[in-house]
C-alpha cells in the first residue's frame, strides 16, 4: 500500500483537492478552497516526478498565495451583499403570515410564515383571530411580534 502511494502521489494530492472543494461546501467562506488549490499544484508537481518534499512545498506555497490572491476576489465577488444581507430570524421582520393559533389579549398564539409555524404575541396586546393575516413588527429570541393587517 505504502509502495503504490508512494508511486501515484499525484492520485492523494488529487483526492486531498476533492476533499478539500467537499469541505468548502459546508463552509462557504472559500479559505478551504485554497488547500484545495495547493492540493492541486501539489499534484501536478507529483504527477511531472518531483520529490515529496518540492511537492509539499509547492503545496504551502500555492494555498498562501491563494489565501492572499484568490480569496480575496472571491468573497468580493461572490459576498458582494453581505452588508445588507439579514438571515435567519432577522429575515421574518416585514413578511406577512397567518394566525393558525388564536392569538390572546396579553398572551400568545401562532403564526404561519412559509410553513413555519411561529410563537407570537399581537403587537398592541389585543386578541388576534385564528385565519387572521398579520405582518411581523418585531422578534425576541423565538417569538415574533404581529400586528392584524386589516382587509
Amino acid at each position: 500500500m505504502i509502495d503504490y502511494l508512494s508511486q501515484h502521489l499525484w492520485q492523494t494530492w488529487a483526492v486531498i483537492a476533492v476533499i478539500c472543494l467537499i469541505l468548502e461546501l459546508t463552509a462557504g467562506d472559500f479559505f478551504i478552497m485554497c488547500f484545495s488549490i495547493g492540493a492541486v499544484f501539489a499534484s501536478v508537481a507529483a504527477a511531472v516526478g518531483l520529490g515529496f518534499y518540492t511537492q509539499l512545498v509547492f503545496f504551502a506555497i500555492f494555498t498562501l498565495i491563494s489565501l492572499f490572491l484568490v480569496r480575496p476576489v472571491a468573497l468580493r465577488y461572490f459576498h458582494r451583499n453581505d452588508e445588507g444581507r439579514v438571515s435567519n430570524a432577522d429575515a421574518l421582520l416585514g413578511r406577512h403570515g397567518k394566525v393558525v393559533e388564536t392569538i390572546q389579549a396579553g398572551g400568545y398564539g401562532r403564526v404561519q410564515i412559509d410553513g413555519d409555524i411561529w410563537k407570537a404575541e399581537a403587537d398592541g396586546g389585543e386578541a388576534i383571530p385564528e385565519g387572521a393575516t398579520v405582518t411581523v413588527v418585531s422578534r425576541a429570541s423565538t417569538i415574533i411580534t404581529v400586528s392584524e393587517i386589516k382587509q
